[in-house]
């Protein structure tokens, strides 16, 4: 009962920090500027499935294991559902054994990030650059040489496949 109470009383300290409210976080400035997409939500229920919809927009997660791109092994692209961004390659995925599409790396520039308090402890999430979309939380328990896990939800993914493959 004690430990219910001491959360409890840690929420609405953890509700002065700011909550990413959807629109695309600015990239880092190194790299090319991305030209931002911004739609009335009525546009992105439209253009979006329900369940990209509460990904995307809503900041939700699909079920783990739900996804085909889990299992995707060929040569390809992955772009984002809401804005066809590249954000990552086949060469940058990785069976993280978690359920949900998991890259080491991305491509420069794409994402920006966010902390996510809804578990509590803070977590790194990190949305598209073009078009604000949530996609997914960083972890450092990755592969060399980065070190890190982007544990993508696999419905804001679209996988293009090389023409060669």
């Amino acid at each position: 009962m004690k430990i219910r109470r001491r959360v409890l009383s840690l929420l609405p300290v953890l509700s002065v920090f700011p909550r990413f409210g959807g629109a695309a976080p600015a990239p880092a400035a190194s790299t090319p500027a991305i030209e931002p997409l911004k739609l009335p939500d009525a546009e992105w229920k439209k253009r979006l499935t329900p369940a990209q919809y509460h990904v995307l927009r809503d900041h939700g997660t699909e079920r783990a294991g739900t996804s085909p791109l889990d299992r995707e092994k060929r040569k390809g692209r992955f772009l984002c559902a809401g804005c066809d961004l590249a954000l990552f390659t086949s060469d940058m995925k990785f069976d993280s054994g978690t359920g949900w599409p998991s890259f080491f790396t991305t491509l420069p520039g794409v994402f920006g990030t966010s902390t996510d308090f809804k578990m509590i402890l803070p977590r790194t999430e990190y949305h598209c650059a073009r078009c604000g979309g949530h996609h997914g939380h960083v972890f450092d328990d990755g592969p060399q040489p980065t070190g890190k896990r982007y544990c993508n939800n696999g419905v804001a993914l679209k996988f293009v496949p090389d023409s060669d493959g």
